[in-house]
């Protein structure tokens, strides 16, 4: 099956109608290797409108193909979620800030720790960001990214 079929098929078993202009949308998501935000995605489809570019976000967040992180950067940042098309809050992973580059990544097999709340509490988000160097900027690593 090629890759345009897989999205439109995780697009469908998501309930999501694949139009060409949300296949696009999410075909573009895939080619980040870290996370991205809105205005990398309207710098990498400058031809589409930046008003169906936020609506199909907000549409694949709300059924969770894709989660938002809240880095600190000021800008949302987005990461597609490869729990087989599927983010949920016990499996939602740490990210890592670099706050050299200002990169954010995934640490997709880090695992958010499991923090019990109180009686009467729904989770339905979790953002853990670790702030440091990355591997690229860091001078006495030799860079070799692997999530």
């Amino acid at each position: 099956m090629d890759k345009n079929a897989i999205y439109e098929q995780l697009l469908k078993e998501n309930g999501i109608k694949p139009t060409a202009i949300r296949l696009l949308i999410f075909k573009e998501m895939h080619q980040f290797d870290h996370t991205f935000s809105l205005q990398d995605i309207e710098t990498v489809l400058d031809t589409v409108d930046k008003s169906t570019v936020f609506r199909t976000i907000i549409v694949l967040e709300e059924h969770n193909l894709i989660h938002r992180i809240e880095d600190g950067s000021g800008s949302m940042k987005y990461c597609v979620c490869y729990n087989d098309g599927n983010c949920k809050v016990d499996e939602m992973h740490c990210h890592f800030y670099c706050e050299r580059c200002h990169q954010t990544f995934c640490l997709d097999h880090v695992h958010v720790p499991k923090v019990e709340v109180a009686s009467g509490f729904i989770v339905q988000r979790v953002n853990y960001v670790i702030k440091g160097i990355c591997p690229k900027c860091n001078p006495n690593y030799l860079w070799e990214w692997t999530a």
